[in-house]
């Protein structure tokens, strides 16, 4: 190959973004008939986001898959995940793929000087707990871990609970002790999923500007091609993913919770306002109220 591109990210080979990012090679070799190469280094095996962002921005690195991390350079990159922004995987596409996501993408190629190619979704972050809740009523004196962000602390408490900033590693021991009776990132193994859906975002497939800016037009168009071949791909095997977790946590005795989102969404409004930059603070405002 005349031309090897270092790919790393921080996703293990089962995850579908390491997948996607795989199948983005292949389709960018077939397209240039084998002169660009993607090596692809999952497990952070090339180093951690930030310092593979580091890296893009000097040229020593050529891609990484990152998402919110990147509001440490362009504000406007923290719109991926804010809570309650989106309440259905349609809406977020529409966002990603509409004015707002590309003025989102225009900022971070501005600031960070990396290059959005393609996104992928993330699963929606649900609440789990050991007591079925259907409405923000239900939530009151709820014990829960939430990660150390000051966003998620304030909207929960917002929302009724009692939120405990916790390292994800100390959540199944702390549950079992009953320290805690909820958490509110992966599923976890309890008796109930509660479909809040509180977070739903997405994460870019990015390129070195330095990378880009050295492509000649026909290279840009295959690994844009390639990007958008990646992508569908990738949305396949997410849908996949997420309706065998469901049956696999039905079958262990989980029981999935209908709740009333427009309630939590209305009553955590002002908490995730309150905590958003001044930047973003108008587009949020727009989110809640489509």
């Amino acid at each position: 190959a005349e031309m090897p591109l270092k790919l790393g990210h921080l996703a293990n080979e089962q995850n579908s973004w390491h997948k996607a990012a795989v199948k983005f090679g292949e389709e960018l070799s077939s397209l240039t008939d084998g002169r660009i190469d993607v090596q692809v280094f999952p497990n952070e095996t090339l180093g951690k986001e930030i310092d593979l962002i580091n890296g893009m921005q000097l040229g020593s690195v050529d891609m990484t898959i990152t998402g919110e991390s990147l509001q440490n350079w362009a504000p406007m990159a923290a719109l991926l995940a804010v809570p309650y922004a989106y309440p259905t995987l349609e809406d977020m596409d529409a966002v990603a793929s509409g004015e707002i996501g590309s003025k989102i993408e225009d900022q971070i190629v501005e600031k960070a000087q990396i290059r959005p190619i393609a996104y992928f979704a993330r699963g929606p972050r649900n609440l789990t707990s050991n007591r079925e809740i259907k409405s923000p009523d239900d939530l009151n004196g709820l014990k829960m871990r939430v990660p150390n962000v000051p966003l998620f602390l304030d909207v929960w408490k917002a929302l009724g609970a009692q939120p405990t900033p916790m390292a994800f590693s100390e959540v199944f021991t702390s549950l079992q002790a009953g320290t805690i009776d909820a958490q509110e990132n992966p599923l976890e193994d309890q008796k109930f999923v509660n479909k809040t859906e509180h977070v739903r975002s997405w994460i870019y497939l990015t390129i070195s500007e330095i990378t880009w800016n050295n492509l000649s037009d026909e290279d840009k168009a295959a690994v844009t091609e390639a990007a958008k071949r990646a992508q569908a791909y990738e949305r396949d095997l997410f849908a996949a993913d997420e309706e065998r977790l469901t049956k696999e946590l039905q079958e262990k005795g989980m029981t999935f919770v209908e709740v009333d989102k427009k309630a939590f969404a209305a009553k955590a409004k002002d908490a995730v306002l309150a905590n958003v930059s001044d930047e973003i603070r108008p587009f949020v405002e727009e989110l809640f109220t489509k």
